[in-house]
């Protein structure tokens, strides 16, 4: 009899071995995916990992109610269900801003210190970046960089006619202004481009056009820039 029992008893050990080994894979596969979330509230397995539970589990016969821990039986019911109609497992929640896009709002705000996020996000836009406010201003608390400009940049902290008047030296200012001339051929209008030097109070004042155009201006600058230089010592030249 015993000789009949033990090679018996093996055999049904030998089948049940198999099921038991996957169980066990099942839950040490459970084990890692807790363990990569230590700090999460909820767990979400990535597809990765979805894939891998159902490949476990498929080995015996997706019976995992009693060893399911990491999401409800009925969650892995449905991607088992998924998993035969061949749909795809896809990532969770939404996709991450591209660093490119990040570093770009930072060096935004840190070149411009008095744009929100709302300013930021216009700017993005015209740039043919979409990216919602929330999203900006999430980036901006995340770095340290406060998403509204301080209420200390509404005025400047150096009054405008101080900063003017510290670099007078250095500064040029430059306008338009127009003339309307009258002649046997009817009447036009004459643009000219004047530049101030406003330490010396020295004025440069280009020739007349009845036509300006980008060529023009550039040449009026060139010109300027030369009597700049005639003024060396008393303003660096314009770049």
């Amino acid at each position: 009899m015993e000789r009949l029992f033990f090679p018996v008893l093996s055999l049904v050990l030998q089948w049940f071995r198999p099921r038991y080994n996957a169980k066990l894979q099942f839950l040490e596969a459970q084990i890692r995916i807790l363990r990569s979330r230590v700090d999460a509230s909820r767990i979400v397995p990535t597809p990765k990992e979805k894939a891998e539970l159902l490949r476990i589990g498929a080995t015996f016969g997706h019976d995992v109610a009693e060893v399911i821990h990491v999401v409800l039986p009925e969650t892995y019911r449905k991607w088992v269900r998924q998993s035969r109609r061949g749909i795809a497992f896809k990532p969770s929640g939404r996709p991450r801003t591209p660093m490119a896009t990040v570093n770009l709002v930072l060096r935004m705000a840190e070149e411009n210190l008095r744009w929100g996020y709302r300013k930021i996000v216009g700017e993005l836009k015209k740039l043919g970046i979409r990216i919602s406010k929330t999203t900006v201003r999430k980036i901006l608390k995340d770095s340290d960089i406060h998403p509204l400009p301080d209420k200390a940049f509404k005025k400047p902290t150096v009054p405008w006619t101080t900063f003017v008047h510290a670099h007078m030296d250095s500064m040029v200012g430059c306008d338009f202004f127009t003339k309307r001339v009258y002649t046997l051929r009817g009447v036009f209008t004459a643009y000219m481009l004047v530049f101030i030097h406003l330490g010396t109070r020295k004025v440069y004042c280009s020739a007349p056009t009845y036509h300006p155009n980008g060529d023009w201006v550039m040449q009026q600058a060139r010109n300027a820039n030369m009597w700049l230089d005639d003024m060396r010592g008393i303003v660096d030249r314009i770049p």
